[in-house]
């Protein structure tokens, strides 16, 4: 397994490999694949996990905070997934999974958001077109769209309005989403899919 961000730190367990970098430099994707490969041989699946969000109304977004979610959401995923390609394809195949947000598809008048789904929802129509692109090459790619989850990100006062915002009344947990994305890993005749789990948001209100 391999991690990167800018503030990673330096890992002792043989089988994580820690690589520091901005994931919105180029520079960034060439060595996370290149050590990678050096380590463990291949790559066989990717996460593009890295993600920005920031909750504005739209004309008090600044030209730095849009620069800053664009360099991460797309140009990572972007990056990302140009060097790992040509690694599976070497290889035979492979599996790359984004992760998303339910916002592309359930805007929320309480969560303005307009930069979460100009770059989350691109990602969602990335994930179609690669996953056709690659079909007969043996390389999956698929999405999860969560709702709002329960990381350190939110503050534990704001949980209970933020539960209210799912149709299940609660937040999801991480453990929700590293489920979803092993479905997907496991799920050998599923491409081109964007998993909901989102609590139900995606359903209605």
């Amino acid at each position: 397994m391999v991690g990167t961000s800018r503030s990673i730190q330096t890992s002792n367990d043989p089988n994580f490999l820690t690589v520091a970098g901005d994931i919105g430099d180029p520079a960034t994707a060439r060595k996370v694949v290149d050590r990678a490969l050096t380590r463990f041989g291949r790559i066989d699946t990717l996460v593009n996990n890295a993600g920005i969000f920031i909750a504005s109304e739209f004309t008090a977004y600044t030209q730095q905070q849009y620069e800053e979610v664009l360099a991460t959401n797309v140009a990572g995923f972007y990056h990302m997934t140009q060097q790992v390609v040509p690694a599976m394809l070497e290889q035979g195949g492979g599996h790359i999974v984004q992760i998303t947000s339910s916002l592309v598809d359930h805007a929320n008048s309480q969560v303005p958001s307009v930069l979460a789904s100009l770059t989350k929802g691109g990602l969602n129509a990335a994930t179609r077109s690669l996953a056709i692109e690659y079909a007969t090459r043996n390389i999956r790619v698929n999405a999860v769209s969560p709702g709002i989850i329960k990381t350190p990100m939110h503050a534990p006062e704001s949980h209970a309005a933020l539960a209210a915002l799912h149709p299940v009344k609660r937040m999801g947990e991480v453990s929700d989403i590293t489920d979803a994305v092993l479905y997907l890993e496991s799920a050998g005749f599923v491409t081109g899919e964007i998993l909901h789990v989102d609590g139900g948001q995606v359903a209605g209100a």
